[in-house]
């Protein structure tokens, strides 16, 4: 059954390639520029995610990241109103990039053009898989057949019940994108201290707290989602990592141990997130309370 509505995204979240094809949903590539070649986007270069790391962590490559502009917004969504198809797109936070301006840009103009049809942008406030997590629950909305303001509202409700919870290896990437101060980066990684953030309600990272060593980092994460976790029958439990399959599959196995019947889905940190939270970020998303 064709849904009632087209849904689009991007790709900053980090959702496998076939989830996409699978589900019918338009996604809009986010772009990352490193040694002077573009890659990603809309007709940039392609890499493999693996290597990307590489190229961190050995070539000392410095990616930057650009976002979506109006006008690559406004033609992934106006070719679902020319069709007589409204749009709900659900795309990165705006607290991270300015992503989501440029569709809300691109939305009011659609509105105006199309006056006919519905437009509705949803800043997910979310990044990598939580906004996977967001738009996987789109997605199962939508499929029972609900309209497009019904599935807007239950998203808007959700929103601030998507956590993300997630610890990186080296700070110096965070340091670099300004996420933490140059002396937090030296001391912490003098005393291997690494820190454990959160997305709060606004999309910003934020620490709330640390771990002395990897192992008491990753076990911080899963101690933060038993805190928080209110999982509903059929919620699934999303891990992403940069380039640390060992580390992510340790995790869901304390995941999966305390949550059974939970489908527990791994992938990769995608290289425009990646590019901020560098090679071994680990990153665990899950319903909860709060954020």
């Amino acid at each position: 059954m064709e849904r009632k509505f087209a849904i689009v995204t991007d790709s900053a979240s980090d959702m496998p390639e076939e989830y996409f094809a699978a589900h019918d949903l338009e996604c809009v590539r986010l772009g990352f520029l490193m040694d002077n070649v573009l890659y990603g986007g809309e007709d940039g270069e392609s890499i493999d995610t693996h290597e990307f790391y590489e190229k961190m962590r050995n070539d000392k490559a410095m990616p930057t990241t650009h976002q979506v502009n109006a006008e690559c917004a406004k033609e992934h969504m106006e070719k679902f109103l020319q069709a007589g198809r409204d749009v709900l797109a659900v795309v990165f936070s705006s607290g991270l990039s300015g992503t989501a301006n440029s569709f809300f840009v691109a939305a009011k103009e659609l509105s105006e053009k199309y006056p006919e049809r519905k437009v509705l942008v949803t800043d997910s406030l979310c990044a990598s898989m939580g906004e996977g997590l967001y738009l996987d629950y789109a997605v199962r909305k939508a499929d029972t057949g609900a309209s497009l303001q019904e599935t807007y509202d239950y998203l808007e409700d959700l929103k601030l019940h998507i956590c993300h919870i997630f610890t990186v290896d080296n700070l110096f990437h965070l340091k670099r994108g300004g996420r933490v101060s140059a002396a937090v980066a030296v001391v912490g990684t003098l005393l291997s201290i690494k820190p454990v953030m959160h997305v709060d309600n606004e999309g910003h990272l934020i620490p709330i707290g640390k771990a002395r060593g990897r192992k008491k980092s990753v076990k911080a994460l899963f101690d933060k989602m038993k805190e928080l976790a209110a999982l509903e029958e059929g919620d699934p439990i999303f891990i992403s990592h940069g380039d640390c399959i060992e580390d992510a599959n340790a995790l869901a196995d304390m995941v999966r141990a305390a949550f059974p019947g939970h489908e527990v889905v791994i992938n990769y940190i995608g290289p425009v997130i990646g590019a901020h939270s560098g090679p071994g970020t680990l990153a665990l998303f899950f319903r909860g309370t709060h954020r």
